[in-house]
């Protein structure tokens, strides 16, 4: 057997009773869905188990997602299985994080309960984000330089499936023009927000100013990052990418490539829905995936041990 990567996803996976048998079944997941309720001062539990109005809401969403994914994480490593390499999917990079040890989970809740509410607020009218099927990033890219406004890539998933992010009238100027020129199919997206986009700039201060005191440890396993597509080996450059992330793409494709150059051939994605798997198959039918996303799915991990 080759590497094992963790991989974590990111908002849209949330449902309604996530992670809620590893609270039932798990001390260990129980104790992080404690602590995360502790820390950001919501009810956290109540958030990830009951039917609300609430886990849809992106500053609820992102401390909801990130707990249930943090509490499965523990409690597969307490089986024993060790990732040779992590990456998450935007929020899903702090869960990334948390496997490789550089943050203690209580300051990782703190930093993403404000997170999601300074994404919330940063932009609340005027702005879209709009999926790209079949269409090649370079093209999309030129096109979104050249469309008046501000509009860029903010997801570049995996071969053929993108997302476009800005004002409102330049995503869909943006859409019309790829659609012009070959892609299959634009599809606008239900999100509180222009994620990942130059909109998202108020955010990004608000969250340096967040990650400004808090303790960055060594990293023992180490994770390929959103912004540059590329391994995180040094602790200080932590912050600096994560603040960078939230106005920045996310080049999910290009990190499934690198983790493959390091011999991965075996990808645990940790958490709600097989979002990630579904990119890591459309990128090479013959990498191994996994998903680990209720309690019973524990039973997959024997074959890695």
């Amino acid at each position: 057997m080759g590497k094992i990567a963790f991989v974590f996803p990111g908002q849209g996976v949330q449902t309604a009773g996530m992670g809620k048998d590893f609270y039932e079944n798990s001390q260990t997941a129980k104790a992080i869905y404690e602590l995360a309720s502790k820390a950001s001062g919501l009810d956290v539990e109540g958030l990830c188990f009951s039917e609300n109005d609430q886990l849809n809401i992106t500053e609820y969403t992102q401390i909801a997602l990130l707990t249930t994914e943090v509490a499965i994480l523990q409690e597969v490593m307490n089986r024993g299985v060790k990732p040779d390499v992590c990456a998450g999917l935007s929020l899903g990079e702090y869960a990334a994080i948390a496997a490789s040890g550089a943050m203690e989970p209580e300051d990782l809740f703190q930093i993403i309960r404000l997170r999601g509410k300074y994404m919330q607020e940063a932009y609340p009218e005027g702005g879209a984000m709009m999926a790209v099927l079949g269409a090649e990033a370079e093209m999309v890219a030129k096109v979104c330089e050249e469309t008046e406004g501000i509009v860029s890539i903010a997801n570049d998933n995996c071969p053929g499936q993108l997302v476009i992010s800005g004002e409102e009238k330049a995503v869909k100027a943006a859409g019309d023009t790829v659609l012009a020129k070959g892609a299959k199919r634009c599809v606008p997206l239900q999100v509180s927000g222009p994620f990942h986009s130059a909109l998202l700039g108020k955010a990004s201060k608000q969250l340096a100013e967040v990650l400004a005191d808090k303790k960055i440890k060594d990293i023992q396993v180490p994770y390929v990052c959103n912004t540059e597509a590329r391994l995180v080996t040094d602790k200080a450059e932590i912050k600096d990418l994560l603040v960078r992330q939230v106005a920045s793409g996310v080049r999910f494709r290009e990190s499934i490539a690198v983790m493959q150059e390091m011999g991965v051939d075996t990808f645990v994605e940790i958490g709600p829905g097989k979002t990630v798997a579904g990119f890591v198959r459309k990128t090479d039918r013959n990498l191994k995936v996994i998903n680990i996303e209720k309690y019973e799915d524990l039973e997959k991990l024997s074959e890695l041990l």
